[in-house]
């Protein structure tokens, strides 16, 4: 606050009766450059919840504030990574405890795009390996079929018929795809610490499992792939507006994955 006390005694503005929304609104905008969209908003925020509290408290009639509002923040995106470190990211699952599951968990976050929460979340039979395909369930229970490259295909084939077929024994033989060393369901935190442990074993930092789906969706496009089609193998919500207009098959998606994604073959 200290900030908008000395903007207000440059502009004159001693009592709480000399500020207007004008006023406030100047402030605001006097913000930029100075300060990053973020910051802005938040000392807005402040402004805001002053003026608010002398209000309650009798100082003031009117809170010259009401109608300003912080500027909204744009969404950050991870960075997608370059393909030769995205390699470099599933080959550091080969010196794990667990090799093949955390190369198939891998192999599925970058070959799928799928959220992590998407993962743990995935049985078995969920997965497959004739067709080439996973069904993934989404955000408000909301399923989708979606391509598999042979990659992933291949390194779940071997986690399953290898380690999970031993962890299966030391549980209660659940139907989840990806088990912890008890044999029971992988949680989000340990699937999110596989990739970091992979990202710190390649010398990788800043990677998240959203690394791997954002890497996935830009290295589709960067490709070719078109920008509906993208957005109906990640699951955005958007998606529900655009299929009105673009009717995508599964076949019409395994081809452009096919044609599109490094791994996909």
């Amino acid at each position: 606050m200290g900030r908008y006390q000395n903007w207000c005694n440059e502009h004159d503005l001693i009592t709480l009766d000399d500020i207007d929304a004008n006023a406030v609104s100047d402030f605001a905008s006097s913000l930029f450059p100075s300060l990053s969209a973020a910051s802005a908003a938040r000392t807005v925020v402040s402004v805001r919840g002053f003026h608010k509290f002398c209000v309650l408290e009798d100082w003031t009639v009117s809170n010259p504030a009401v109608d300003v509002h912080p500027v909204s923040i744009p969404r950050r995106l991870p960075k997608a990574m370059p393909y030769e470190s995205v390699l470099l990211l599933i080959e550091g699952t080969d010196v794990s405890d667990l090799p093949h599951r955390d190369r198939a968990i891998m192999e599925l976050l970058y070959g799928t795009g799928m959220r992590i929460s998407e993962l743990t979340n995935l049985s078995i039979d969920d997965i497959d390996p004739d067709s080439g395909t996973v069904i993934v369930t989404g955000k408000g229970n909301k399923q989708r079929l979606i391509p598999v490259g042979t990659y992933a295909i291949e390194a779940i084939k071997k986690y399953v018929e290898g380690e999970r077929y031993e962890l299966v024994g030391k549980g209660s033989g659940s139907h989840k795809l990806f088990l912890n060393r008890r044999g029971k369901p992988i949680s989000r935190q340990s699937a999110w610490e596989c990739v970091s442990q992979a990202a710190l074993r390649a010398g990788i930092p800043g990677v998240s499992p959203h690394s791997l789906r954002h890497s996935y969706a830009t290295h589709l496009l960067e490709r070719g792939a078109d920008v509906r089609t993208v957005q109906e193998l990640l699951g955005h919500s958007s998606v529900t507006t655009t299929q009105v207009y673009t009717l995508v098959s599964v076949d019409t998606l395994r081809e452009i994955y096919a044609s599109s994604h490094p791994r996909a073959n």
